[in-house]
């Protein structure tokens, strides 16, 4: 019916269009001022042409005509419906391939399942438009409201949109994850949760802050935790008549004696650490159990014809590996503990203390060697000096009466 009403109104289109080029295309050449008013008439002529056509049609054109209005409805319902199970299809097949490069990415799983959802919308809301469309309804009036009603929740949300975009980039460039340290914005703390509109974090003193990602996003962020190692400093102050290289000798002492302190490279420390953590687990793991092994039991020739995948490589694997290679062609850097005079003090030699160490134990170390430099030194003979002011005190002569 709908097809049938279309047709018609085409009919009387070109119809009541030919009446005027007949009747008018003299007076609109020559611009006769009268061309409007019988353009007009002819288009009033011709709709009443028309309708006078429909009515003086007979009862078995009018079935027909319906009949066959209600075919051509039917088959484009038929096919709106198979676009529509297609478009599904195809909308979930999307779904499960950017779940599957999510989860290999390791993406955030609050940033996952928010850009899924919004995937699916838009995809259904394009697949709405697009059964509409060969519904034969007009689609031009619902997408104009739709895009200003989407113009004016920008505006209104304007500050929103910048911190949830912040979020975004944060959960995808990783410039700091759950557990590290930072300082950003003025505040110091843990990160607890990194959300799609703000991070949470908790100050060493038990405050949680939520600080906006719009802010985070493109403001500076000093991550304490990012890097394996630390350089951890002191300053030592020792008095004037003690010896500087016996100092020295006796603080580099101590820190070698810690095991925690990095003896010479960093790369050496790290794979001796990584060495002792896999001993320890294979340690924890033997616990006398004789563990069996089945065969495997074979594939039959319709499975391995059906799940045949050919593995793709990973991007991000490739990237590491020749980052690594290019990294272990550097030379490396000694990193060995150091001692060295800093600044000749009023009152004392001041030296100054580096060594390094892994971030995870840099406190510790930090405040072990501080217990340590004060209770060893003493007894090698270095003493610490107190901050000494000297008065001196001039007698004025006693004037003569």
């Amino acid at each position: 019916m709908v097809y049938q009403c279309g047709a018609a109104l085409n009919k009387i289109t070109k119809h009541i269009t030919t009446k005027m080029t007949e009747a008018q295309f003299e007076g609109i050449i020559t611009g006769n001022a009268a061309t409007p008013k019988m353009a007009a008439d002819t288009i009033s002529s011709g709709l009443k042409e028309k309708v006078s056509e429909l009515g003086s049609m007979a009862i078995d054109d009018v079935l027909n005509m319906v009949v066959t209005g209600l075919v051509h409805f039917t088959i484009r319902l038929a096919i709106a419906i198979v676009i529509f199970y297609i478009g599904r299809f195809i909308i979930n097949k999307l779904h499960k391939l950017v779940a599957t490069i999510f989860i290999k990415r390791d993406i955030d799983r609050s940033l996952t399942t928010f850009v899924l959802s919004l995937i699916r919308i838009v995809l259904y809301f394009i697949l709405l438009v697009i059964v509409i469309n060969i519904l034969g309804l007009e689609t031009s009036s619902f997408l104009a409201i739709f895009a200003s009603a989407g113009v004016a929740i920008g505006l209104a949300l304007s500050g929103t949109l910048q911190n949830f975009a912040g979020g975004v980039l944060i959960l995808l460039l990783k410039p700091y994850k759950i557990g590290d340290y930072i300082e950003a914005q003025g505040y110091s703390g843990t990160v607890k949760e990194i959300q799609i509109f703000s991070t949470i974090l908790t100050t060493p003193d038990n405050k949680q802050i939520l600080i906006p990602n719009g802010g985070l996003s493109t403001g500076s962020i000093n991550n304490y935790s990012k890097e394996d190692y630390r350089r951890v400093d002191w300053t030592i102050s020792i008095a004037y008549g003690d010896d500087v290289t016996k100092a020295r000798e006796v603080i580099l002492d101590i820190l070698f004696s810690d095991p925690r302190i990095v003896q010479k490279y960093v790369e050496d420390d790290r794979e001796q650490r990584l060495i002792a953590t896999e001993k320890a687990n294979h340690i924890n793991d033997t616990d006398g159990n004789i563990q069996t092994i089945l065969p495997e039991k074979k594939k039959s020739l319709w499975y391995r014809l059906t799940h045949k995948t050919k593995k793709l490589p990973n991007i991000g694997e490739i990237v590491d590996t020749r980052h690594k290679s290019i990294l272990a062609q550097l030379p490396k850097t000694d990193r060995s503990p150091m001692v060295a005079l800093n600044m000749l003090n009023t009152s004392s030699i001041d030296l100054t203390v580096r060594a390094w160490t892994a971030s995870s134990t840099y406190w510790g170390v930090f405040f072990d060697m501080n217990e340590r430099f004060y209770k060893e030194l003493p007894l090698h003979g270095i003493n610490f000096p107190f901050p000494q002011l000297d008065v001196r005190v001039q007698s004025q002569p006693e004037i003569d009466k």
